[in-house]
């Protein structure tokens, strides 16, 4: 070996360990920092604890600050008591970490950790009196955290870059749980329910805002989602299609005739791949006609309308075929294999009600809860975000079906308005080069609830909402979570 080859490999080596220095998120060691950072800002900081933030300070402590200068331990906690944390009722300063912008190094000597260098962007919120809290500022930061005593003390702590934000900066409000909540907030949506499917995945769920007065939404937050209802009765069908126990063409007939339409011959020509495409020629409710009783308002097959009747003409044929509730066999056929613990048609005694989002109107005023006994399969299904995430990305992989019938569900059977079609449960959006989205939309009285799924990206994005008008958020979530694709689906809506 050469001499400078020999010099060679230990600096490539080196560089390799530089390159792969950065600790993952799932990394025991990024945990312990983002706990100590949160102890320090969200418990001390925030707060005006100053024992919290001083447990957590080294005694060599030392600050830099790009308007403020230098200041030691000393110094910097007396400032903090006499500036920011004087008069708590009448100025109040928050910081909140954006997540996404965090990076966390590890410091070795003689193969040991004994520091960690973390960088990272953050925001400032200031709150005057009883004025709301507002977005003011955003800076950059870099902590190294050292080890002393086997405990984790922050050493220096460089804060620069300052300079003002707005909450108009999307990319910030959506990355930021702060600046979602003070945006939803200026939309009057009572409670948020988020997920995020990337790589075919649910890699993110978020429950922002409350379940009811005073009470903060949890993760875990029941909705009721009004029409998203249907895809899952879909699946259901469908499931039961490619098991060879049902099929797609059969007439109805021979397990259920509505009395209604007893004498209507049409009824004969009703088959599951119509009423999953909305092509029936029923109304929506049979209540919405004059004499309260369902009919035909145009012959079966020959265009589209949308029907929740249809659906419930579904369930009970399914019903009478399979001698079971269609909550029995959604349990059997989508929620048990699917982990879906949480999701229900019907309101049980395993239904907690201490975890489900009250619907409001747009004035903020609460509608009862509806608490179905018999399961209704166009609508009122109540779930939490996990549970409907994880069924949507089942849903984009075809899961459980045979590929000739998830074929005949993401194939347009009727079209609805340019480049969107109804397929089988779903809504497709045409978005050019082959590339597709399955979309269902639920609205109801104090539930507004969208999902769009994009099979060939793998991506996806599930929102729930507790109010008559939260289809007002839909557009920025889209557009921001979905990009190009989620652009093409605004621009087909708003055509």
């Amino acid at each position: 070996m050469t001499k400078s080859s020999g010099f060679i490999l230990p600096f490539l080596i080196l560089f390799v360990n530089i390159m792969q220095a950065q600790t993952e998120k799932t990394d025991p060691l990024y945990k312990t920092i983002i706990s100590k950072d949160s102890l320090f800002f969200s418990v001390g900081y925030n707060t005006c604890n100053t024992k919290q933030m001083e447990s957590l300070l080294s005694d060599r402590f030392e600050f830099y600050h790009d308007k403020g200068g230098f200041e030691d331990r000393k110094n910097f906690i007396t400032d903090f008591k006499n500036g920011l944390c004087k008069s708590p009722e009448t100025y109040q300063i928050k910081r909140v970490l954006i997540n996404k912008s965090t990076e966390i190094y590890p410091m070795y000597k003689d193969g040991k950790i004994y520091a960690a260098i973390q960088n990272g962007d953050h925001l400032f919120y200031e709150k005057m009196g009883s004025q709301a809290e507002k977005l003011v500022g955003e800076a950059k930061f870099t902590h190294l955290w050292i080890l002393e005593n086997a405990e984790w003390k922050l050493k220096n702590s460089l804060s620069f870059n300052h300079h003002p934000k707005q909450t108009t900066d999307n990319e910030t409000m959506f990355d930021n749980d702060q600046s979602m909540q003070n945006w939803l907030k200026e939309n009057n949506i009572p409670a948020l329910g988020l997920g995020i499917i990337e790589d075919e995945k649910l890699k993110q769920v978020k429950v922002f805002g409350g379940i009811k007065n005073g009470i903060s939404a949890p993760s875990n937050t029941l909705f009721n989602v009004a029409s998203l209802t249907k895809p899952v009765t879909a699946m259901v069908a469908l499931r039961l299609i490619s098991l060879g126990k049902w099929k797609l063409d059969e007439p109805l007939d021979a397990y259920w005739t509505d009395p209604d339409i007893a004498a209507d011959p049409r009824h004969t020509q009703l088959t599951t791949r119509l009423i999953l495409s909305h092509q029936t020629g029923f109304p929506n409710w049979r209540w919405m006609n004059a004499d309260k009783k369902l009919n035909f308002q145009f012959d079966p097959g020959t265009k589209y309308q949308y029907s929740g009747e249809g659906f419930e003409y579904l369930r009970k044929a399914l019903e009478k075929k399979f001698g079971k509730s269609l909550d029995q066999l959604a349990n059997e056929l989508i929620f048990q294999p699917l982990r879906m613990n949480d999701t229900n048609y019907v309101w049980d005694q395993n239904t907690d009600e201490s975890r489900f989002a009250i619907g409001y109107d747009k004035e903020g005023k609460a509608y009862p809860t509806v608490k179905n006994k018999t399961a209704n399969a166009a609508d009122d299904l109540h779930t939490t975000i996990t549970d409907y995430g994880n069924f949507m990305v089942s849903v984009m992989n075809g899961k459980n079906l045979k590929p000739e019938i998830f074929q005949e569900m993401i194939r347009k059977q009727v079209k609805t308005k340019e480049n969107k079609y109804f397929g089988l449960g779903f809504e497709i959006y045409d978005l050019g080069n082959g590339d597709y989205a399955l979309s269902h939309s639920g609205a109801d009285l104090g539930t507004q609830c969208i999902t769009i799924v994009l099979p060939n990206s793998g991506k996806g994005i599930v929102i729930f909402t507790n109010v008559d008008d939260g289809y007002k958020v839909y557009e920025k979530l889209v557009l921001h979570y979905l990009g190009k694709e989620g652009k093409k689906i605004v621009e087909t809506e708003t055509r």
